[in-house]
């Protein structure tokens, strides 16, 4: 097959899967919009003439390489906004999808706009920050609502300042600011208008929750964000959108005194957020079963498997883990991603990104069963019973019990587990889920349900803590989170950042690791994850050098504190990697 791109912007070239993105476009609509993936990859052979070369070639763990690739063209071409996902085993062109006419150019525009979401932005990869919790957002659809039934019937939301263009090219609130002084009128200081730009397309994601409002005292609908933000061209105003699906649609009395700006997060209003939540407490909707109709992104094993760097064998043998044990501990060295693994890990075994379904607290050395189940809590007048973080996750767990439910624990050594859990320490055992037992601090019968699976985090590295007891252990799978240097995921990785010095980097890590690996003292716990290098805006030599001398370095001197030999002569490899 003759190479479809012949740009000279070799950033694009090099990266394999860019080049399936007009054939990919081109095999839906020879397929009327619509496919499944078996079904759009062989379309792709027949339109392009593959060879049985071309089809059968492996990458990574003998995954397949064209499959995977296109695979990864897809991902990038739903970002794009080009093809829908919302629907589970069939790739659908969008509307922008079945009109577009895939250039060259435009292939590497998508590239380099979603490169960053998919491998060099923090929030989305390593610190996850996007996956935290579910946020709530007030939004007034216009001036007093008048596109609220536009957008309501569309199923979107949409924000303006159509003015400045695709809002994902700005990198920063004064960059959009300057767009609008630039564009529009150089009077205005325009700094909510660049609040709110920034915030619908970097801040809010799939999952939260969305309630409309008219004026300063009416609530007029609810609504899930479904998608990322996509600048939609083909609309004739209002470009700037997200897709939403709308749960409620009616009138409401609001709280309080609305707030008058277009879009605000009013998550850390806890109280206010309650009370809006209350509004439809006793309105869900409902489908022909009866059941609340919720609308979650769909997360499969596949999407995890592009996510994360963990190749299939390790996945299966993970999850089958969770299933059976029921409480996993992710171990390894710090920069391997557990925490992000743990989440993402979730999201694959439910099928849904349900933020709702999984709840992530951190252990520390003085955290206790107070703070884990309940405890007496001083208040105005004496003091009153709280309850803690996993008992309400439990009670919730108990009433939606066909569906699972995800309790993470980051730094789950760091606190003193049998006093946590109390008298939960024998009820987490897999064949114990639904015993009952008496709580310390109240006379009713409380058990942990079935469809709870318990995933904590620890760091091999950590040498200052004391080793867990063998009853806890007992309860306990552990499974190893290994630097993911050779999978396919930071294959991909690595070609899109197309940097030599990067890759020399890699190398002399690698080679480290080894070295590591084989050291009595130390050994693969405490192995330098891939995490310290995905979080790169740019790979300038000031950024590689502050990775070498400010994480990488210290972190061998703490390692190797006894031997200043061995660690001055990998410093001075590492350092002259980037030379």
């Amino acid at each position: 097959m003759s190479n479809i791109f012949t740009s000279s912007s070799e950033n694009v070239v090099n990266v394999a899967f860019v080049k399936w993105f007009a054939p990919l476009i081109k095999a839906l609509k020879d397929l009327n919009g619509s496919g499944t993936r078996q079904e759009v990859l062989q379309k792709i052979i027949d339109n392009e003439k593959l060879s049985e070369d071309d089809i059968s070639q492996t990458t990574g763990k003998n995954n397949n390489k064209f499959a995977t690739d296109v695979s990864w063209a897809r991902d990038y071409l739903v970002r794009g906004g080009y093809i829908d996902n919302s629907v589970w085993g069939r790739w659908t062109l969008s509307e922008a999808g079945k009109t577009v006419e895939m250039t060259q150019e435009l292939a590497e525009s998508i590239y380099k706009r979603y490169r960053k979401d998919k491998f060099n932005n923090s929030d989305d990869v390593l610190t996850d920050k996007n996956i935290e919790k579910v946020h709530y957002w007030l939004y007034s659809p216009g001036n007093n609502a008048e596109h609220w039934e536009e957008f309501y019937n569309d199923g979107i939301m949409a924000i303006g300042w159509d003015e400045i263009g695709d809002l994902s090219a700005y990198d920063s609130k004064e960059a959009m600011k300057q767009a609008m002084k630039n564009k529009i009128d150089p009077a205005p200081p325009y700094t909510m208008a660049g609040h709110a730009t920034w915030q619908f397309v970097n801040e809010m994601n799939l999952g939260d929750i969305i309630f409309v409002k008219k004026g300063t005292h009416g609530i007029i609908g609810r609504g899930v964000v479904e998608s990322n933000y996509i600048f939609d061209s083909t609309r004739g105003d209002f470009k700037n959108i997200r897709k939403v699906k709308w749960t409620h649609k009616g009138e409401w009395k609001h709280p309080e005194r609305s707030i008058v700006k277009t879009l605000t997060d009013v998550t850390p209003y806890t109280e206010y957020v309650e009370k809006l939540k209350a509004l439809f407490a006793e309105e869900e909707v409902e489908d022909e079963n009866g059941k609340e109709e919720r609308s979650y992104p769909i997360y499969n094993e596949a999407k995890f498997l592009q996510e994360v760097y963990m190749d299939k064998t390790q996945y299966d043998i993970l999850t089958e883990l969770i299933r059976t044990k029921k409480n996993v501990i992710l171990q390894g060295a710090p920069g391997v991603g557990k925490t992000f693994v743990a989440k993402r890990l979730a999201y694959s075994m439910m099928g849904v990104m349900d933020k709702e379904r999984v709840m992530m607290v951190q252990f520390h050395q003085s955290y206790s069963y107070e703070d884990f189940i309940m405890g007496f809590r001083p208040t105005e007048t004496g003091f009153t019973l709280k309850k803690g973080a996993f008992y309400d996750f439990c009670k919730t767990a108990e009433i939606d019990s066909e569906k699972d439910y995800f309790f993470i624990i980051d730094e789950i050594n760091r606190g003193n587990l049998s006093k946590i859990f109390g008298e939960l320490f024998m009820l987490i055992e897999n064949d114990k889920r639904g015993v009952e037992l008496n709580l310390l601090y109240s006379d009713e019968k409380f058990s942990i349900p079935e469809n709870i699976y318990i995933i904590g985090m620890m760091n091999t590295a950590d040498r200052s803590l004391a080793i867990m007891d063998y009853a806890l252990r007992r309860r306990f799978a552990f499974f190893d989170i290994k630097p993911g240097f050779d999978t396919e995921g930071f294959r991909y990785y690595k070609e899109g950042l197309n940097s030599t010095k990067f890759n020399n980097l890699i190398n002399c890590v690698e080679d480290l690791n080894d070295v590591i690996k084989n050291d009595e003292s130390l050994g693969e716990g405490f192995c330098i994850g891939h995490s310290y290098f995905c979080n790169l805006k740019e790979v300038s030599d000031q950024t590689l050098r502050g990775i070498v001398d400010y994480e990488l370095v210290p972190l061998l001197k703490e390692y190797w504190f006894d031997e200043p030999s061995k660690t001055n002569n990998w410093t001075n490899r590492l350092r002259n990697s980037i030379k």
